[in-house]
């Protein structure tokens, strides 16, 4: 009994979409083209201090590159980073989500196909990426204020 108290928590927890997690993030979109070397786009990553890019071909996105793609596809295959494109090692199936999806479709999306980095769409229009840590965060920094407005109200300070 207490395990489906404990889930009816974490549901009512996560449902808020997933809009309110990138309106709190940086505006700051980075991606990628197909043709860009696996050096260009590792180096973009390192200067944002970012895990993934969206790959983005005629204004639309045709994969997601991460850091787990460079790992495996080139350094573990002894392929040079500043010959290989990006196009010849990026997955071109890409899981994405709407602003309306909610937290906790984006965390079960990342649970069940494990990948990392969500690319935010509106129609054909790439609007963000999520990662995982962002979502750690915001469910952190939403029951902390939870937490906090409890503890304002058990001291008196909210109205009933």
């Amino acid at each position: 009994m207490g395990a489906e108290r404990a889930d009816k928590r974490l549901y009512m927890k996560t449902t808020y979409p997933i809009s309110s997690l990138l309106h709190e993030k940086t505006s700051a979109l980075w991606t990628v083209v197909p043709e860009a070397t696996v050096f260009e786009a590792i180096k973009l990553m390192a200067d944002k201090n970012i895990g993934a890019l969206p790959v983005m071909s005629g204004g639309r996105i045709a994969g997601i590159f991460t850091e787990r793609d460079y790992t495996r596809k080139v350094a573990l295959q002894g392929k040079s980073s500043k010959q290989t494109q990006v196009r010849e090692i990026m997955p071109t199936q890409v899981i994405t989500v709407t602003p309306d999806d909610s937290v906790e479709d984006c965390m079960r999306l990342m649970s069940e196909n494990r990948v990392r980095h969500l690319p935010v769409v509106e129609g054909e229009n790439l609007v963000g990426i999520i990662s995982i840590g962002d979502l750690v965060n915001w469910i952190i920094s939403t029951q902390n204020a939870a937490i906090e407005q409890m503890e304002q109200y058990i001291a008196g300070g909210i109205a009933a």
